[in-house]
């Protein structure tokens, strides 16, 4: 009998998962691996984008590359999720599994900010990335502010490295000094695993003028008068506003009846649902860690183990530590870096790496490594 893998999501966690159980169930395995993209493009690629380092066309990289023994990938729209029967339901049929894992991530909630959609612009979606590359070159005087709306939000580095490369890019076309740049953070400091990247960065933001400002969320935007509002009440003016829009689960996984408190939970150690036969990976969950795709990854690598140990024998894996590396932008073509543990210790802890063109190459390989493995180009 072939183990009857339903993979919910093709981000780092399904495609990392999908990888793992291929390589090492081959043909023992029917898996199904669903998402609604044709196409997938690494999170970090959207400042690429976003600034005109690198075209949209040229950072995504198609599904129909993979081709794994046991493996399908389908495009299709999930349109329920039945935990308890195991079964999936999309726009072209219907899936049953002995294993399901949701890796569905995040969806972005822009409407959720009064204002944001009408007197804003949004980077983290793909879409908001490639409008920005327009808007950008357009901005040559007055206040900017890149703000976090509400937590928790992915990749809580992003932020900061829009507001440095934003710097460069003004400072690339001579009208730095006319323009003002501010950051708005839920955070006392930008990374608080840690501390160490939170200095480098705030010494960045000092050295190249950037005003961080700590402890705050935008909550609204008034368009007509350019004004953003904080949640303490304080208005700053704008001309250019950079917004990190509420998160939110999908909608279907809303409707499922898995989440607790807008999150699906899991057991942190082993990712497992209250549904037996049933994990969620990702930012899909509330298991401890950032919202990040290298935590996802992570998380893929306890799950498959697990089912590997279920179908070959063997010890279960150790438990899922939430640990993981991010590459931080810091402008200037450097880049640091930080690994978090989030969940082995009593509290997360980060060790950092000094900004430097060797973590270019290192961040490079990241991306060029996952594209062979995962898509084999």
């Amino acid at each position: 009998m072939k183990l009857r893998v339903v993979v919910l999501g093709a981000g780092f966690g399904g495609l990392e998962l999908t990888s793992i159980l291929s390589e090492t169930l081959g043909d023992r395995l029917d898996l199904t691996l669903i998402d609604k993209s044709d196409s997938f493009f690494f999170g970090y690629s959207k400042l690429d984008v976003m600034f005109g380092r690198q075209t949209p066309e040229s950072v995504r990289i198609a599904y129909h590359n993979i081709m794994k023994p046991g493996v399908r990938f389908s495009r299709e729209t999930i349109t329920s999720i039945h935990p308890a029967a195991r079964r999936v339901t999309t726009d072209k049929g219907t899936h049953d599994a002995d294993v399901l894992v949701v890796a569905l991530g995040a969806d972005y909630d822009p409407g959720g900010t009064p204002g944001l959609l009408e007197g804003g612009h949004e980077f983290y979606s793909f879409a908001g990335a490639t409008r920005l590359r327009e808007v950008l070159p357009t901005f040559s005087k007055g206040n900017a502010i890149v703000g976090v709306t509400s937590t928790p939000f992915k990749c809580p580095p992003a932020p900061s490295e829009a507001a440095l490369l934003l710097h460069d890019q003004l400072t690339a076309r001579g009208v730095r000094d006319a323009c003002k740049i501010s950051l708005v953070m839920p955070f006392g400091i930008p990374i608080p695993p840690s501390p160490a990247t939170s200095r480098a960065l705030l010494a960045t933001f000092t050295e190249r003028g950037i005003t961080y400002i700590p402890d705050r969320l935008v909550r609204a935007l008034d368009a007509a008068r350019h004004v953003a509002t904080l949640d303490d009440g304080t208005e700053m003016p704008y001309d250019l506003f950079l917004g990190i829009p509420k998160h939110r689960v999908p909608d279907v996984v809303a409707a499922s009846g898995m989440t607790e408190n807008g999150w699906i939970p899991v057991n942190p150690k082993t990712l497992e649902t209250r549904f037996a036969g049933v994990y969620a990976i990702g930012d899909v969950t509330s298991v401890g860690t950032a919202k990040a795709g290298v935590f996802a990854e992570g998380a893929a690598r306890v799950v498959a183990a697990t089912l590997i140990a279920d179908q070959l024998g063997g010890k279960p894996p150790s438990a899922y530590t939430g640990a993981g590396t991010c590459y931080v932008e810091f402008g200037g073509a450097r880049v640091g870096r930080v690994d978090v543990d989030f969940l082995s210790g009593p509290s997360p802890t980060g060790s950092f790496f000094e900004p430097s063109t060797a973590l270019v190459s290192e961040k490079r390989e990241f991306g060029s490594s996952r594209r062979t493995r995962w898509f084999g180009v």
